[in-house]
């Protein structure tokens, strides 16, 4: 079994897994087009988190982690208590190609476009809203920061990231 991590999954799996290869998603862009009203945000104040958004001729570069067997049934009971919390996102197993040349099916969680919990907001909007968020997993901003940093740590920055980063480190100074 494999897992596709692109957000928070980079830099915290909460699973144990014996390969971790870089890997890209065809059709998919990573996007804060998902308002989060738990971890990361509030009813009151929501923040927003990443989420696959399905476009055609997109690509999400990310992680694939390979879980042993023995653990695939509770890291599958961790990941859907974790990423289904509020069923905005859609748990779906999609191909996605290695780094290496291999291509392997990955459980991959993507928004669900009709939920109430999405939303499209340009890159400053995005950034006004992360700057202050805070949720039950903590700062808004932790977040943002955590994956920017890993991806690019990985080589494989993503600039929208990148200036999010740049652009709330600005707005919180």
């Amino acid at each position: 079994m494999w897992v596709f991590g692109y957000g928070s999954l980079l830099w915290n799996q909460g699973f144990p897994h014996v390969e971790q290869v870089q890997a890209t998603l065809p059709g998919f862009h990573r996007s804060f087009c998902m308002r989060s009203i738990h971890h990361r945000g509030t009813d009151a104040r929501p923040g927003l988190v990443l989420a696959l958004d399905e476009q055609p001729g997109a690509s999400c570069r990310g992680i694939a982690f390979r879980v042993h067997p023995e653990h695939h049934d509770p890291t599958m009971v961790a990941l859907r208590e974790r990423e289904l919390i509020s069923s905005a996102y859609v748990e779906k197993v999609l191909p996605v190609d290695l780094v290496d040349g291999r291509r392997v099916e990955a459980v991959s969680y993507v928004i669900d476009p009709e939920h109430v919990q999405y939303c499209h907001l340009d890159l400053e909007e995005q950034a006004s809203i992360i700057a202050g968020a805070v949720g039950g997993r903590g700062p808004n901003t932790e977040y943002l920061y955590n994956t920017a940093d890993h991806l690019t740590e990985l080589g494989i920055e993503d600039p929208e990231l990148s200036w999010l980063a740049r652009e709330v480190r600005r707005i919180t100074a």
